[in-house]
């Protein structure tokens, strides 16, 4: 088996498995703890980096055939002036010998936390870890080369990046593999009835398997009435999958509002975290909050995991969500500020992302 879970783990396969950190940058048998710090050789030598502006650091450069089993990252949530990083790193992913990056989002976006604030996440592939420890378990095949690497848009240094990638080199793969992907797109300024556009652009068989949104809303009431709808191949004016509302798509309902043993629901939304889906985020600014809504802007973090109802697609897939409200009375076009990031899988190296917005058209509000 690739890859392993509780059902398969008792099997013993013959594997190489390697580390990169900072301190075995290359993942070599036998080189790890290598550097000499303060405590002398082997003791905690070179456990980070740090990132010169405008360069585009390689963390990872592994050759040879093999999967990515987990990745972890921490880094300071902000700069010593006290601004905010974690739209200004990217994270840039290349498989075998492709100059596109299959992966191109913000660090925090990546790890389901948006805004650049950092949140606890308890799902199966990604998990946040107090304080702001970002974990993937999705599995990254590749066949001759993996390149990671992260560049600092921020504009001065970022002191302390930590990271370790885990891996195993392999002698084959199956024929059907694919390759991981992700891919971040924001919607900043809305008109009524646009649609933001999660993912499109998709040329080749896969299946998709998960979505983050970083949603703040713009206008007063309940902003989660928008469906889900992916286009599936030779779908056009309507698609085959459509959801019925943002809080329904992510596993809640009722606006994720709780309610007392009097009926009566609580000022706000109730966040959760489960394997598959949840609502790890909420920031509510100062301002009148009500059952179905808000006179400031809020921010909301979402996830869903397509890992047991992968969406499968031959040749084409599109994937958007609407912006639409409730006032209590009816429903409402609206246009609020929405950024995602889609994964997916697919047989061949997508070679049609869109260009990712720059540094300023990045920063949360």
């Amino acid at each position: 088996m690739l890859f392993k879970n509780l059902s398969n783990i008792a099997e013993i396969e013959r594997r190489d498995s390697r580390s990169i950190t900072a301190e075995n940058p290359t993942g070599e048998r036998g080189k790890g703890g290598m550097a000499s710090g303060e405590l002398g050789p082997g003791r905690k030598g070179k456990a980070f980096l740090d990132l010169e502006p405008g360069l585009e650091t390689v963390i990872a450069d592994i050759h040879g055939m093999g999967v990515i089993n987990h990745i972890w990252i921490t880094v300071q949530d902000s700069s010593p002036k006290g601004e905010f990083v974690l739209r200004d790193l990217v994270l840039r992913m290349y498989w075998d010998d492709s100059p596109i990056p299959s992966v191109e989002t913000p660090l925090g976006d990546f790890f389901c936390c948006g805004f650049s604030a950092k949140c606890q996440v308890n799902s199966l592939p990604i998990v946040v870890a107090p304080y702001g420890g970002f974990n993937s378990f999705f599995p990254m095949p590749f066949k001759k080369r993996a390149r990671i690497t992260i560049e600092n848009q921020h504009g001065g240094l970022i002191h302390a990046f930590f990271y370790t990638v885990n891996y195993a080199l392999l002698d084959s793969l199956p024929e059907n593999i694919g390759y991981f992907h992700a891919q971040w797109r924001r919607t900043k300024y809305s008109s009524l009835k646009e649609d933001h556009v999660i993912l499109d652009g998709i040329n080749g068989e896969g299946q998709y398997v998960g979505t983050y949104l970083a949603w703040s809303a713009l206008e007063r009431y309940w902003w989660g009435e928008g469906e889900v709808k992916m286009f599936i191949d030779d779908d056009e004016e309507f698609p085959t999958i459509c959801g019925t509302g943002v809080e329904d798509y992510v596993g809640g309902a009722w606006g994720f509002f709780e309610k007392d043993e009097y009926g009566k629901a609580s000022r706000n939304e109730t966040t959760y975290c489960t394997p598959y889906m949840g609502y790890p985020y909420n920031c509510h600014h100062s301002g009148t909050v009500s059952i179905y809504g808000y006179d400031a802007v809020p921010m909301h973090g979402l996830y869903r995991w397509h890992i047991v109802d992968p969406v499968y697609f031959k040749n084409r897939i599109k994937v958007t969500i609407q912006q639409i409200g409730h006032n209590g009375d009816h429903l409402f076009e609206r246009a609020d500020d929405v950024a995602s990031v889609a994964y997916w899988y697919q047989k061949n190296i997508n070679q049609n992302l869109p260009k990712l917005l720059d540094r300023e058209q990045r920063l949360p509000r």
